[in-house]
């Protein structure tokens, strides 16, 4: 047991946490809120990155001059004569994001969330700095291939982050909020790539290079301040610290009555669970929870499910709608110059959706907001289709601009529904021995869908057109059976009530909740912490 100290009514760990940790300086909301602050910095550069290529591919001097995949033609548009070659570097970061998964998985359940996202940093930083300083195809596929991979070890580590230490009631809202601004960073980048469009005529290598370069100081940022932030409070019961964790979950839940007890119902069910997941498993290896179908935690099920949900995320459109936005409007009818500023206004619009989010994803649920964005996606990508088409055979500017509405329709939709729930959802599913590494597999899924996409994007806008749009209403169809058959609600339980959701043997929905009204019934004591205090709407002194 460490050496503790009094300290403002708890029981501090001297030895393990700096005297300059937050942990010490805020709690309760404040302390949530600045741990919200370090994910949704941590997001914002996710965001940009991604949106960053949308720009950078329509850069003369990048896809002429450096990368020797296009020329410009007489109207301005650029002509790309290697479509693969484009979708390649593109999606090569993809395979960065998938590879390192697996190794930020293993590396954040062997030495912490805040370490975990330290490293993501430092390699995204290092990524960066080779990107802008590209000077062939070769070089950029590599410097690619690396930035993917501090992107990776981010995006595993921060909703697992995010999830380990929200109330149960605001995890929701916080992923969200997150979310957010990570579309601000897709805005961010393409208007500030719409701005350096106009230096030099749009000929100079500063039109690509700089906004590349711009990353690294947010980048630069997190790396310095992440380590100021206190360790998950699960994290540190996982690997047997645990006066640190519960010392850190006082602080998170606050010093009011309720907050205490709500910290004390929680420790109890996280030291409960960790006993229960223990004896049901001491296996934690990739292999092993890919094909784990047999034992009582399911795992291979989880892995299924979060792979799934994101390779669909990306195959309902937004992948495509992203980084090929301008060559969407474009086979719609709209001019080369007309179709930036469009493309900008969308991503605006992109972001204040998120905000719908975080006001009703913690009030109706993970389900109904996959369902509802779901048909509001498909009919959107449909009728985008369907505008653009008669836009082509007619001439009828309309229809053209009927189609640009149906595609902000659709990232609206998009941003206030299935933008949030694919990376929550991960988070919120796995076992605590197992938690990063079951989020790493939902990365994992994320690579491939996104990989696959922006791989067969300009292949198939180049070979069918509108018709691509038809393909990705579809998939927002299917999605929905997929959804009510297979994926149970997580919303208002706590971490270790979904525990149990997954320990039935049926996949199917009806059942696991079943298992849930069962088990509970037959084990009264076995979880305290409901969730029944909303951290987040109130305040406690610091």
């Amino acid at each position: 047991m460490r050496k503790t100290t009094r300290g403002q009514g708890d029981m501090v760990p001297t030895k393990s946490i700096s005297k300059y940790n937050l942990v010490h300086h805020l709690q309760g909301r404040s302390l949530l809120i600045a741990i919200n602050c370090l994910a949704s910095l941590s997001i914002f550069f996710f965001g940009y990155d991604q949106g960053m290529m949308g720009g950078v591919n329509n850069a003369v001097d990048y896809y002429q001059n450096t990368m020797k995949i296009g020329h410009q033609g007489p109207d301005g548009a650029p002509v790309i004569d290697n479509p693969l070659l484009q979708g390649g570097i593109v999606s090569v970061y993809y395979l960065g994001t998938l590879s390192s998964a697996f190794i930020g998985g293993w590396f954040s359940d062997h030495y912490g969330r805040i370490n975990t996202i330290a490293l993501g940093a430092a390699w995204a930083v290092f990524g960066a700095c080779l990107q802008c300083s590209a000077q062939n195809h070769i070089w950029m596929i590599f410097a690619r291939l690396i930035n993917g991979w501090g992107t990776g070890l981010l995006n595993v580590v921060v909703p697992v982050y995010s999830t380990e230490t929200a109330a149960p009631t605001n995890r929701g809202l916080f992923v969200a909020v997150e979310f957010t601004l990570n579309i601000f960073g897709v805005v961010v980048a393409y208007w500030l790539e719409y701005g350096c469009s106009f230096y030099d005529d749009g000929r100079s290598g500063f039109t690509w290079r700089f906004p590349i370069a711009f990353q690294i100081l947010p980048l630069l940022f997190l790396l310095a301040i992440c380590k100021f932030f206190p360790e998950s409070p699960r994290w540190l019961a996982k690997v047997g610290r645990m006066d640190e964790a519960k010392y850190v979950l006082d602080r998170l839940r606050g010093e009011t009555e309720k907050g205490k007890n709500q910290a004390e119902a929680e420790y109890s069910d996280i030291v409960k669970m960790a006993e229960r997941e223990r004896s049901a498993s001491e296996e934690t290896s990739y292999f092993y929870m890919f094909f784990d179908w047999k034992s009582k935690l399911h795992l291979g099920r989880r892995v299924q499910l979060v792979i799934w949900l994101q390779i669909v995320q990306e195959w309902v459109g937004i992948a495509g709608v992203t980084v090929y936005a301008p060559t969407i409007f474009r086979i719609a009818g709209i001019s080369n110059s007309a179709s930036q500023w469009v493309s900008g206004l969308n991503n605006i619009t992109y972001m204040l959706a998120t905000l719908i989010c975080v006001f009703t994803l913690d009030r109706i649920g993970r389900r109904w907001t996959l369902y509802w964005g779901a048909m509001g996606q498909g009919i959107a990508m449909f009728l985008a289709g369907g505008f653009s088409r008669l836009g082509t055979n007619t001439g009828n500017k309309q229809f053209g601009n009927a189609a640009v509405a149906m595609v902000y329709l659709f990232t609206a939709v998009f941003g206030a529904t299935w933008l949030t729930v694919p990376w929550l959802y991960p988070a919120e599913i796995f076992p605590l021995h197992v938690r990063a590494k079951g989020n790493a597999w939902g990365v994992v899924g994320w690579s491939i869908g996104n990989g696959w996409l922006t791989l067969l994007c300009p292949v198939m806008f180049n070979a069918i057109g509108e018709k691509t749009l038809y393909i990705f209403g579809a998939c927002n169809i299917l999605a929905i059976p997929m959804v009510w058959a297979l994926y149970p609600e997580t919303n208002q339980r706590s971490l270790e009530e979904i525990e149990i959701l997954f320990e039935s043997d049926s996949p199917w929905v009806w059942n696991a909740e079943k298992t849930v009204r069962d088990v509970k019934e037959e084990n009264p004591d076995l979880l305290k912490g409901d969730g029944s205090i909303d951290v987040m709407s109130t305040r406690s002194p610091s």
